[in-house]
């Protein structure tokens, strides 16, 4: 199963608008916010009677730290996916805690073949204990570790050749490292192998004290959704959530453009405001479409 359409990141705040929200491609879940053994919201359940995939999205798993992933969270995230029905389930190429510390924050991975080695290892850990194929995401990060090996892209690309795992491109988050460190967004699209995105995220943000924060509480900036076409424009391929290894070839070109899912995290818009918002997502799919 492939995700398509446009669709949403599910918070309490958003469920109302979710569930009257005709033809919403799919939503995702933040896993940690949702328990064992406490029933679903109603508007998750009524987004799965409506036959919308849902997708857990972990925050908390830390596969960049150098302990393995704990089993409980591992364990939480495998039965939330089996609950919900979901076709996959996604998580960070980041950490958040170590040595016993918890940090609150999504926290870059040095780019180097060493730790490079150490997350791949806790992926593979993590994907033998969920039951579907697991989508990693690259993070926004205000601070780059010193002497990196790689570029981000190989970075991402080795990772998932060595584990077979999906990428979750987030182009907010690209265009949030190209302003504050540097770097050409559509370099870093190219260098990806894009035929393996499970679906893309878009959000909005704002510029403070020089830097641009990755805020998910403003609206998409128009550079955001160009980067949405220009991924549509580019990708290849009749992905497929398989599981297996990576296909160094991109096959022929894929009739839908990736599923692209809007994050709205605080100072929620009034709904015509959110509706316009994913109406314009939309527009930038299709043309990154006509455009190819």
């Amino acid at each position: 199963m492939t995700l398509a359409g446009v669709g949403i990141g599910w918070r309490p705040e958003l469920a109302g608008f979710a569930a009257r929200r005709e033809g919403l491609g799919f939503a995702e879940v933040v896993a940690e916010s949702l328990h064992d053994g406490q029933p679903l919201p109603d508007g998750l359940e009524a987004l799965l009677a409506r036959g919308v995939p849902v997708v857990p999205h972990g925050v908390r798993l830390s596969l960049g730290s150098t302990e393995e992933p704990d089993p409980g969270r591992v364990a939480h995230l495998a039965a939330l996916a089996e609950r919900l029905g979901s076709p996959l389930v996604s998580e960070h190429v980041a950490f958040v805690r170590g040595g016993g510390l918890e940090a609150g924050h999504l926290l870059p991975v040095p780019r180097t073949r060493e730790a490079l080695a150490v997350l791949a290892g806790n992926v593979r850990l993590a994907q033998a204990e969920l039951g579907v194929p697991l989508a990693l995401e690259h993070v926004a990060a205000l601070l780059e570790w010193p002497a990196p090996e790689l570029e981000e892209a190989a970075f991402l690309t080795e990772l998932l050749e060595r584990t077979g795992a999906w990428l979750l491109l987030d182009v907010a988050n690209l265009h949030a490292n190209a302003r504050n460190h540097g770097g050409d967004p559509l370099a870093f699209l190219d260098a990806l192998p894009l035929e393996r995105i499970a679906y893309v995220h878009v959000a909005g943000g704002v510029e403070r004290d020089g830097l641009y924060h990755d805020t998910h509480a403003h609206p998409t900036p128009p550079a955001v959704l160009e980067l949405v076409a220009e991924v549509c424009a580019r990708c290849a391929g009749p992905a497929r959530f398989t599981g297996g290894p990576p296909r160094r070839s991109p096959g022929p070109p894929r009739r839908d453009p990736p599923g692209v899912m809007l994050e709205r995290d605080d100072a929620y818009p009034p709904e015509p405001e959110l509706a316009a918002e994913l109406d314009a997502i939309a527009a930038a799919t299709r043309a990154g479409v006509i455009r190819r």
